[in-house]
């Protein structure tokens, strides 16, 4: 089963006068849609985006594997448990809040800032918060969020190329840039699938290439 949702379906949320846009796939703060709250452990998938000065003030989390992947732009981070980094484009940051963590998130740079955040929820409650950034994340090098038993691939097929879909209990497509055809059904920017149950499915990818978040989910 293929379930499309256009980047036009998205929940627009943010502050647009503090310079924060935010467009929400799943049910998100005032959000509330009862039929779309999560699929298999995703939570959230936000595509973020904050003008130079914007961000988010310090706020909590706990229970939620977040990973973000950021799109352009530079994204400070700073948490309770004292990482203080600069996530670049083609960067992939997770944080594990565990029992519990606060974090900052803001566009210092001069540059917009674009991210796609997208939240998990964790095999297990508890536990001690954890931190990394990989740099440079390499074309379908696979990504495991342990926690949440979930796996990540940032795939970057070139004009026409095929890529497979991974066979998993639930997989999440989210196209960052360029188009796919995911069973003949066209994606563009914004746009994402979830598929339950699926096999032998590709990824074509257009006449300009694509960059899409692929993950791999329990059901």
């Amino acid at each position: 089963m293929i379930l499309v949702r256009h980047a036009a379906q998205r929940y627009a949320g943010g502050d647009p006068a503090a310079g924060i846009e935010s467009l929400h796939a799943f049910s998100f703060g005032r959000f509330y849609d009862p039929d779309n709250l999560r699929f298999g452990a995703l939570l959230a998938c936000n595509e973020e985006r904050l003008a130079p000065g914007a961000g988010f003030d310090e706020h909590p989390h706990s229970h939620t594997e977040i990973v973000t992947w950021v799109v352009t732009g530079e994204l400070t981070h700073r948490d309770s448990a004292g990482h203080a980094t600069v996530v670049r484009a083609g960067d992939l940051q997770r944080l594990g809040s565990a029992s519990g963590v606060r974090h900052v998130e803001r566009n210092d740079g001069p540059d917009p800032l674009v991210f796609v955040q997208m939240w998990l929820a964790p095999l297990e409650p508890g536990g001690e918060p954890a931190y990394e950034v990989v740099r440079d994340v390499e074309d379908s090098v696979p990504y495991a969020v342990e926690r949440a038993g979930a796996v990540l691939r940032v795939s970057r097929p070139g004009a026409g190329e095929r890529r497979a879909v991974p066979e998993a209990p639930c997989v999440y497509v989210h196209v960052v840039r360029g188009g796919v055809r995911l069973a003949e059904e066209p994606l563009g920017p914004g746009d994402s699938a979830r598929i339950t149950d699926g096999a032998g499915l590709e990824l074509v990818a257009g006449p300009a290439g694509a960059e899409v978040l692929l993950w791999e989910l329990p059901g």
